[in-house]
């Protein structure tokens, strides 16, 4: 089997070290010592003599000066700041080739923007120069990504921001292996060893409350609010081959990973939620997920966003 890729799938150290020397200097005190005394003693009668006394030696201190200490701070070398990318981001830099507003034609010029949005993730079924159903998907995925007006063509603007963007389209998960379904963004992430593999667009729950005959009971009607419920879920059944009618329309080789919602095959993937909760892809897509395995039985699936 084809590998995934095989189908066109896609400061540190700041304030460094500072040595710090302290010199420090004193004095030392002098001693003056006082010249000798004499003591002269008068030949007289004893009861006559007279004795002088000559007061104690002084002793004067020299005062002692003592220098402040001095600090000399070394220079300081700052390292270049450092860049660290994260572990889920593939830079790829600038398309080589200039890219054409093509709008929605065929030809020549469509090639290169159909190779540079399989350079930048977003997965359509081959560079061959039409612009079909796979073609219109990637480029209202890669616009909702930048957060452009999801139209599907590819104007001015669009052009000039895809040969522009220098990095992979990914998404918020950077570990393991899993399906991300960003609701903010309407499209659905193929994660693999915590680095996005595919890009594809997708219509999740409108939000909006339903009240519809059951497509399987008729008579029988459902009511609920149109909702795919965030958090970590599990596929736990699936239907692989062909339409289902499900209870509210119909679906194409259905993962279900949250009792009746899953992630199928849709002949209607806008650029607005639209569906009643299930995640909606394009038919050629959800062949690509069946063909490849790429949500096998029990495999994570994470839903966030709103």
């Amino acid at each position: 089997m084809p590998s995934l890729r095989s189908i066109t799938l896609p400061l540190l150290g700041l304030g460094a070290l500072v040595a710090v020397t302290t010199s420090c200097s004193g004095g030392t005190g002098s001693v003056e010592a006082a010249a000798p005394v004499t003591i002269a003693v008068s030949a007289v009668p004893p009861s006559s003599i007279v004795t002088t006394t000559t007061a104690a030696p002084t002793t004067t201190m020299a005062p002692t000066t003592t220098a402040a200490p001095t600090t000399t701070a070394a220079p300081t070398t700052t390292a270049a700041p450092t860049t660290t990318l994260a572990p889920n981001v593939e830079v790829i830099g600038a398309s080589a080739v200039p890219l054409e507003a093509v709008g929605s034609r065929s030809g020549e010029a469509t090639k290169a923007i159909q190779q540079r949005l399989i350079d930048l993730g977003f997965w359509l079924s081959g560079v061959d120069g039409e612009y079909g159903l796979t073609t219109r998907q990637a480029v209202m995925a890669f616009q909702k990504y930048l957060g452009l007006e999801a139209t599907g063509k590819v104007d001015e603007g669009t052009a000039a921001y895809m040969a522009a963007f220098g990095e992979k389209a990914r998404g918020q998960s950077d570990t393991g292996d899993l399906i991300e379904v960003d609701k903010t963004k309407q499209l659905l992430f193929v994660i693999r060893g915590g680095k996005t593999l595919m890009v594809l667009n997708t219509s999740t729950g409108n939000g909006l409350p339903y009240e519809e005959e059951d497509k399987n009971t008729p008579g029988e009607i459902q009511r609920g609010v149109s909702l795919t419920p965030s958090g970590l879920w599990k596929v736990n059944r699936e239907r692989p081959e062909g339409w289902w009618e499900g209870d509210l329309g119909e679906i194409y080789r259905p993962k279900y990973f949250k009792g009746g919602v899953a992630v199928h095959g849709s002949n209607s993937i806008p650029n607005y939620p639209a569906s009643h909760g299930c995640v909606r892809v394009s038919v050629p897509a959800m062949d690509l997920i069946w063909a490849f395995d790429i949500m096998p039985m029990g495999s994570t699936v994470w839903v966030h966003g709103g």
